[in-house]
């Protein structure tokens, strides 16, 4: 008799529960199409003064036998959620969404098809010091098949007092020797004033990742036609630096290369902490190729050839390293570069069986 009575009960419940479930999916369409009008009217999604007026209705009618608080953080959590609903509504419009366009982006960078499913190397030397030294950088990487060019010309460094960069007169030096070899420039511009004459010299633009959330320079980025390599910024979650890129892909340049670098952690066996998980998430939650920095990530030569390893093994588009001539005497990141002689055992090591030399 007893059992009989509470699967009766028990039965009640899983048909109230099953009437719960029904309204809470009601709610949640009629929040996403809130998000909707509050999206095209240029709404904020979190209303405070909204969600007061639903507590307070909820403690003016609630007769028990819960108690109005314990009501209340059961729909503050049902608030939240809803909350949730919109958030995805606004992600699925996103530019750099893979939802938005299933397809792989492949970007052109003189030849060199960046995201078409092999693995690309952006080599060179942290900061540009001179023709020379960025002549012998260049000429190993032409020996070892490689084409795009990485070098320093503004350099934005933690100390005032350390080497800024040649400027203008680096980005001359790059594309000097670039064009000595038919090989592509990618440097980065910090100014966006700077940035409409640094287009005679760079084919490809870098934002680093102090300036990742430079929304002006973003902008003036988006307003050229010219590929951008996009880092992450040293404490940027994966969703900040995803609107980071829609920044300039709203603004018109679709051409945006993403670019892990590491992030700031409570770590110090390396410079930065490596989120290698990063590549398979940005890869399957935009359409935009995703390369690894593995010299800034690690701080450290011992951890280059692993690191580019497990980067190519997850799936990254491409792996950027900075080399030297001579790492000792370099005015910045002396103690991260390779010289020549490490540069190319390290592309020993690393290069996909695939690769076949020029």
């Amino acid at each position: 008799m007893v059992s009989n009575e509470l699967d009766v009960l028990r039965g009640e419940i899983e048909k109230v529960n099953m009437q719960i479930l029904d309204l809470l999916n009601q709610r949640g369409s009629i929040v996403q199409q809130i998000g909707k009008v509050k999206e095209t009217q240029g709404v904020k999604r979190f209303d405070p003064v909204r969600e007061r007026q639903l507590l307070d209705l909820i403690a003016e009618n609630n007769e028990g036998p819960f108690e109005t608080s314990t009501l209340q953080h059961i729909f503050k959590t049902i608030f939240k959620a809803s909350l949730e609903l919109q958030k995805d509504d606004n992600r699925k419009s996103l530019l750099v969404s893979r939802k938005r366009k299933p397809e792989n982006t492949v970007i052109n960078v003189k030849g060199e098809l960046i995201g078409d499913g092999n693995t690309h190397f952006v080599m060179g030397p942290c900061a540009v010091e001179s023709y020379e030294q960025v002549r012998e950088v260049a000429k190993s990487m032409k020996e070892q098949g490689l084409t795009l060019l990485r070098g320093g010309a503004f350099k934005p460094r933690t100390s005032p007092y350390d080497f800024q960069g040649l400027g203008f007169e680096g980005l001359q030096i790059l594309r000097k020797v670039a064009d000595e070899f038919n090989l592509a420039v990618v440097s980065e511009i910090l100014n966006p004033n700077d940035l409409e004459k640094a287009l005679d010299y760079v084919d490809v633009i870098q934002i680093g990742a102090r300036n990742m959330q430079n929304f002006d320079l973003l902008k003036a980025a988006g307003s050229v036609n010219k590929p951008v390599l996009l880092k992450r910024g040293m404490s940027a979650t994966i969703e900040e630096f995803m609107y980071a890129a829609e920044y300039i892909i709203s603004s018109g340049n679709d051409q945006v290369i993403l670019c892990e670098r590491g992030i700031r952690t409570y770590e110090k066996a390396t410079r930065n902490t490596l989120d290698i998980s990063a590549v398979p998430i940005l890869k399957k939650e935009t359409h935009l190729p995703v390369m690894v920095d593995v010299t800034h990530s690690t701080g450290r030569k011992d951890l280059l050839v692993p690191t580019a390893q497990a980067a190519i093994a997850i799936g990254t588009d491409g792996i950027m390293a900075e080399v030297h001539p001579d790492p000792a005497v370099a005015l910045s990141d002396s103690a991260q570069q390779m010289d020549i002689e490490e540069f190319n055992e390290f592309m020993d090591k690393v290069r996909p069986n695939q690769f076949i030399h020029s």
